[in-house]
């Protein structure tokens, strides 16, 4: 039976710069011949193929928060939508409060994922506009709405202002959505992401072990943020790169000494070897 590792992309196996070191691809595509190797990330399908050029990837990818399950040559396995109803009402709240949101949807049939953000956005949402420039899956809109299906809706801003904001979707919604707060690392500010509520990487590990057929017990993951407690709860070990948030090093069963930026996931994998 083989050994399952599982890791996050952002802060985790990624760079800060987003790029993965020559030494991460040589230990990890290392374990391919004798291990099942996952990725469970925040990203689309589309950003977390350009980042994983020349990775091994031998299970489907738990993309956005969980929202999508899908394979490296774009079969879907499953999915969690926040129908538009609800995305609109999301949107509303938000506007009250002088914010917008990101809405990353799916659009048709395929694995067409569609990136759409209103005209109004403040100095955090510009910044992160910018690397999205060349993408040819984003959209722009004076009034914004969601579509049909959506994988989730994703809030950035000082965390005072989402704060209010998650009280009011819970005061809408309650246990009907789920709702992740956390920092973001890169912006220094926070982001606040409204899923499906059984949208998350935990689930996500669990559809995976069942269209690959894996032992949950044989499962090593690896993380560094509030959206990977969840499948470090579920994992027979959890490990924390040493940037990792505080809360996630006290739900890890493992903190590295080295960081995403020094090939934390890589030196972790190589003693293994």
């Amino acid at each position: 039976m083989k050994n399952i590792y599982i890791t996050d992309l952002d802060h985790t196996f990624l760079r800060s710069d987003l790029s993965i070191s020559d030494y991460t691809k040589k230990i990890w595509n290392a374990h391919a011949d004798e291990a099942i190797l996952g990725i469970a990330t925040a990203r689309t399908y589309k950003k977390t193929a350009q980042f994983l050029k020349g990775i091994s990837v031998t299970a489907p990818m738990i993309l956005l928060d969980g929202a999508l399950i899908a394979t490296v040559d774009k079969k879907i396995i499953d999915t969690k939508f926040v129908n538009k109803e609800m995305g609109d009402a999301i949107i509303e709240a938000g506007a009250t409060l002088g914010i917008y949101p990101f809405v990353l949807s799916l659009v048709g049939n395929e694995l067409s994922e569609a990136f759409s953000y209103s005209t109004t956005l403040n100095s955090y949402q510009s910044e992160i506009i910018k690397r999205y420039a060349n993408d040819d899956h984003t959209a722009v809109f004076k009034e914004l709405r969601a579509m049909e299906q959506n994988f989730k809706i994703v809030y950035m801003a000082d965390e005072e202002i989402l704060l209010e904001l998650q009280k009011k979707l819970i005061a809408l919604f309650g246990d009907e959505l789920k709702y992740i707060l956390a920092p973001e690392a890169y912006m220094g500010c926070h982001f606040l992401t409204v899923l499906h509520k059984d949208a998350d990487k935990s689930r996500g590990i669990r559809s995976v072990s069942e269209a690959v057929g894996f032992d949950l017990n044989r499962l090593t993951v690896f993380g560094d943020n509030y959206n990977d407690i969840g499948m470090f709860e579920l994992a027979k070990t959890a490990v924390a790169v040493a940037n990792a948030q505080e809360r996630v090093k006290e739900q890890a069963d493992i903190v590295l000494e080295h960081t995403n930026d020094e090939d934390g996931v890589a030196h972790y994998l190589e003693a293994l070897l």
